[in-house]
Formats: C-alpha cells, sequence, structure tokens
C-alpha cells in the first residue's frame, strides 16, 4: 500500500477519534468548559496533562535539538522535568484549595485588586500565544510531510482541525481527548525507537540502548557516534561544550517557567480535592518520563543514522552519491522531505557526491581545500523533522510511519488546545466577566471563550508562518516569559503575606517587560524577521541568550514586587488570613468551588 495512504488512514482515524470524543464531552456550561466539573480523576488528569504537556516541542523538536547539539541540549529534559516537581509541591495543591478556574482569578483576589487580575491575563495571553507559535509550527512539519504538502499548507490545515475539537469541547472535551492523544503520542514515539534500538545495539530499551554497545562496530554507541562527528569537525557528542553560566540560567528558565505555564495549573482545577492535585502531577510525571527517558536515545541513534547515511563507506570513504540519494529506497526519504522546504542539499563542487561536515572548522577546511569541496552540501536540515523523518531514516515498516504521523500531529494539537483554552478563559472569564461585563450570561460568556480561541487559533497560524525559532526553541521563549511574570505571582501569592497589590502589579509588569524586550531585541520585534539588534550567539548581556533570560525577569519580578510592596500600604488583615488558610494542608477536604 503507498505511504501517503497508510498516512491518510492512521491520521484520519485518530482526528475521527478525537473530534467523536469532543463531541461527546461537549462542554454544556462554564464549569464543563473551564474546568471539566472538577470530576476528573487523578490519573485521567495526570494522562491529560501529559498530553497537554507534550507538545510538538517535546514530541517534534527536542530530540532534533538534542541530536544535532548533543549533551548541552539535555537542558530541555532537565528544566522540564524538573519544573513538574516544582509545580507538585509547591503550586498544584495549593492552587486547586484556593478554587478558582483561571490563574488570573487567584492573582485577582488574592491581590485583591482589578488591576492585579488584568494584568495577569495580559501575562498569560502574551506568554500562551508565544508557546501557541511553536505548536503552530510542528504542525506545519507534520502535516506538511505526511499529506506532501508545504509546510504553509500543513499549517493552515492543522489550524482548522484545532478550531474543530477545541472550540466546541471546552475543557471537558479536551480532557478526554488528550488521554486519547497521550496513548496516540506514546506509542508512536516508543515503538520506532524500540524498532532502531534493536537495529544498533539488539537492546529493546531504547534508554539502555543508548550506553549499549554498536553493533556494527563494537564500541559503545556513544563512543562510535562522538568519534563520527568529529571526524566530520563537529563538536563531541557527549561534551560539555556550550556556557556554563547560561546553561544554568536556562534550566533554571525552563523549571519555573513550566511552574508557571497557566495551561498546565488550570489542568489542576479539574480535580474533585485538593489531594488530587498533588496525585495529578505526580502521574503526569510518570506519564512524561516514558518519553522523556527515551528522547535522548532517539537523538543520538537518528544522529548517528543520518552521518552514516551520508558517509556510506565512513568518514574516511567518499560521500553519499546523488545517483544513489536518487535511485536507492534507502534514501526515499530525503526527496519526500525535500518536498516540504525543510530539508535541502547541493552539489556545490560538481563531484556527483553530497559533502555532510562542519565547513566552519579549521582543521574541516584544510581537509576540504583538499578534497576539493566548496562547503557543507547539505543546506538544510531543519531540526524539526528529525523525529518525524526517523522511521523513515531507519527504514521501518509503513505502519510505524503513518503511526508516527498520527503521535506528532497528535502532541502538536493536544498543547495547542490546553493553550487555546487558557488563553479563551482569561479573556472571556477574568476580562470580559471580571472587567468588562460583570453581568454577563453564562450562554455569553461560553460564546465570548469560544471567539477568544478562534481569534487567537488565526493570530498563531499567522505568526506560526515565520517563527522565531524551532518548535522547542520557541516554546522555550514562552517558557521565560512565563517565568518571568506568573511564577514569581503565584509564589509569593501563596507563600508571603508581605505582598500587596501595588507590589504584585509592579513585580510582573517588569519580569515580564524586560524579558520580552531581551527576547524582542534577539528574535525581532513582535517576532518580525531582520528586527533584531542581537542574536543569540553574540547575546545583548554577556552569555545570556533570549531563550534563558527568564530566569532573570524573575529575578527581577521578586526584586521589585518585593521593593515596592515595603514602601507600600499593607497588605490587608483578611488577606493575609486567606493566604494562611491556603497554605493549610490539614483539614482540606473537598476543595472550595466557585
Amino acid at each position: 500500500m503507498d505511504q501517503t495512504i497508510i498516512n491518510i488512514i492512521f491520521v484520519g482515524a485518530s482526528f475521527a477519534l478525537y473530534i467523536g470524543i469532543a463531541i461527546w464531552a461537549r462542554a454544556g456550561s462554564t464549569s464543563e468548559f473551564y474546568a471539566a466539573g472538577r470530576g476528573v480523576h487523578p490519573v485521567t488528569n495526570g494522562m491529560a496533562t501529559a498530553a497537554d504537556w507534550m507538545s510538538a516541542a517535546s514530541f517534534i523538536s527536542m530530540a532534533g535539538l538534542i541530536a544535532f547539539t548533543g549533551y548541552d541540549n539535555s537542558t530541555y529534559l532537565m528544566g522540564w522535568t524538573g519544573g513538574y516537581v516544582l509545580l507538585a509541591l509547591l503550586l498544584a495543591p495549593y492552587l486547586r484549595k484556593f478554587g478558582k478556574y483561571t490563574v488570573s482569578e487567584f492573582i485577582g483576589d488574592r491581590f485583591y485588586s482589578p488591576t492585579a487580575r488584568l494584568v495577569a491575563v495580559i501575562c498569560l495571553i502574551v506568554a500562551s500565544v508565544t508557546y501557541v507559535i511553536g505548536q503552530m509550527t510542528g504542525v506545519g512539519v507534520a502535516f506538511g510531510r505526511f499529506l506532501e504538502v508545504d509546510s504553509t499548507t500543513g499549517l493552515l490545515l492543522g489550524a482548522v482541525i484545532v478550531f474543530a475539537y477545541a472550540v466546541f469541547g471546552g475543557m471537558k472535551g479536551v480532557t478526554y481527548t488528550q488521554v486519547a492523544q497521550y496513548v496516540v503520542l506514546i506509542f508512536a514515539y516508543t515503538i520506532p525507537a524500540i524498532f532502531i534500538s534493536l537495529q544498533l545495539t539488539g537492546n529493546p530499551i531504547p534508554a539502555l540502548g543508548l550506553f549499549g554497545e554498536h553493533q556494527g562496530s563494537g564500541e559503545p554507541l556513544l563512543a562510535r557516534l562522538d568519534q563520527v562527528v568529529t571526524d566530520l569537525g563537529f563538536n563531541e557528542y557527549t561534551a560539555h561544550n556550550g556556557d556554563t553560566f547560561n546553561m544554568l540560567l536556562f534550566t533554571l528558565s525552563l523549571m519555573i517557567g513550566t511552574a508557571g505555564l497557566p495551561h498546565v495549573i488550570m489542568r489542576f482545577f479539574t480535580v474533585p480535592r485538593v489531594a488530587d492535585a498533588r496525585w495529578s502531577a505526580g502521574w503526569a510525571l510518570v506519564f512524561i518520563s516514558l518519553l522523556y527517558f527515551t528522547a535522548p536515545a532517539v537523538g543520538a541513534m537518528a544522529r548517528l543514522n543520518i552521518t552514516e547515511l551520508f558517509w556510506p563507506n565512513g568518514t574516511d570513504g567518499e560521500a553519499v552519491a546523488i545517483e544513489t540519494i536518487e535511485s536507492d529506497p534507502a534514501y526515499d526519504w530525503m526527496p519526500t522531505w525535500q518536498q516540504t522546504g525543510l530539508l535541502g542539499w547541493e552539489d556545490k563542487n560538481g563531484d556527483g557526491r553530497i559533502q555532510y561536515y562542519n565547513d566552519g572548522d579549521a582543521d574541516m577546511q584544510a581537509r576540504a581545500e583538499e578534497a576539493g569541496w566548496e562547503g557543507n552540501e547539505l543546506t538544510n536540515f531543519n531540526n524539526d523533522i528529525l523525529v518525524l523523518a526517523n522511521p523513515e531514516i531507519a527504514n521501518l515498516p509503513g505502519w510505524v510511519i503513518g503511526l508516527v504521523a498520527a503521535g506528532g500531529i497528535a502532541a502538536a494539537l493536544s498543547t495547542a488546545a490546553g493553550l487555546l483554552l487558557a488563553i479563551s478563559s482569561a479573556v472571556s472569564h477574568d476580562l470580559v466577566k471580571g472587567a468588562i461585563n460583570p453581568g454577563i450570561s453564562e450562554k455569553g460568556e461560553l460564546l465570548t471563550a469560544r471567539i477568544a480561541m478562534a481569534v487567537s487559533i488565526a493570530i498563531a497560524t499567522w505568526l506560526g508562518l515565520n517563527p522565531p525559532g524551532f518548535a522547542a526553541q520557541t516554546v522555550a521563549l514562552a517558557f521565560g516569559l512565563a517565568a518571568s511574570s506568573i511564577f514569581p505571582a503565584l509564589m509569593m501569592g501563596i507563600f508571603s503575606t508581605k505582598i500587596n497589590n501595588s507590589g504584585a502589579v509592579a513585580g510582573m509588569l517588569a519580569g515580564l517587560g524586560t524579558t520580552l524586550i531581551y527576547i524582542f531585541l534577539h528574535k525581532g520585534w513582535f517576532f518580525i524577521p531582520d528586527t533584531n539588534m542581537f542574536t543569540d550567539a553574540d547575546p545583548m548581556i554577556g552569555t545570556i541568550k533570549s531563550t534563558s533570560f527568564g530566569a532573570v525577569g524573575a529575578a527581577i519580578n521578586f526584586a521589585v514586587a518585593y521593593i515596592v510592596a515595603s514602601m507600600t500600604k499593607p497588605v490587608p488583615d483578611d488577606i493575609k488570613d486567606l493566604v494562611e488558610s491556603v497554605r493549610v494542608p490539614r483539614g482540606a477536604g473537598t476543595a472550595q468551588s466557585h
């Protein structure tokens, strides 16, 4: 059967499942739209949270970033998983005990200020829209390849699908849809990894195969990979080559950004009791770990496979011939991905071969000059295609490729839906009902939420056409924005009785403003290409890249909030009592309902 038909069957069947669930679990009230009626079991919620969390960045992009950088990009793994520990211990149970629908509502009530609630809405929308851009980028990559259209067309098709099931289902529909999406994406990620691990190491467990023996050479797999990439002038795969200070800030930014992400926090408002919120976070970490333990192996094994395809006779032999690429079935994936515009090569010296190497390395430049090469001829390999192309690169069966197609799309769509819910609830519940029209009917509020979601999809789709980086890099910017604005406000709101409304507002504005400006200076104003003044290769401040600045922004937020609070009116006694009651774990029982 033709591979395109297989892909359509797998993707079509998964879509039918998702849309069917969304219709079955359609939200009929604001409680069901925002919090799924607060009746979701912790295990179910943990699985839905894992799907909400494991976005295009985790499924599609993360392994690609690890594959082409190595050890230094393990920060994504450490930051994102570490953030869930913070969330489970420091935020989830207390926010659930407070019993509101949204993060902005908690901030508005805790800091007794409509202005604080409005500023929180702005912070939430900025972070969430940036995050959605990364998801829509992943949607475009996945749809583009598996429907064999360009990535722009794929992005537009994906936007229509997101609209179809997220707008109508609300949190109730999205929760049960995400459970199905988790099952699809985890099988889609791990099954190809098992096949490839068996091929390269004989071990069916990828995480163990990563440290196993390479079947072809008899060397440890990582030692073999280190040798292959350094022979071609690239950095040693397992070595630390980046700046340690920036790496530390980046990991911290991802951790506290994870704990401050509105669409993830919203998931803990859907469970019946306070204790369930903590259990949900624990179960989510279990489900997430299945993919995160596998990702380093996927990246390393894919990098080795790709390199050996371009140098089939070893790095001291001849590079792959263009005739081989065009005629050998093992290379069919290259012309197919070339159609998406995300993979490209050029025979610069006209020798009929494609030399893939680091043409910026001095030793390789000398070797290239002697051999008559005129630069790296793999001119484009978008990191975001690696996981989706991996089964084809490893020459796995067609059904595995179709399964990965469904999984990649599920990952991007599940998180996009959660983010859009966070945005729509902020606009309808916190902005319209909370500030503009408090007397709005339930029906009117639902309509406003759905309109806000549709507008958000349109904006994210437009920005996704020219994203500021690969999917995971764009998502990292969103984490920085959440880290610098929302996380400090939540932490101070729960654990400090000294921070008043003025301090909270000033802190959020200072954290968000400085981080957003720093990002725009490096990525372009409003992510418009060629409007940047700096690059992450040559940052504005020391070695701090735009993706790492969220931790600095968070420090600014905390500092400004405490300074302003110390200079203004103290927190009222009733608010102090509220903070103390939220922190008491005993006797919590069923959490307060809205």
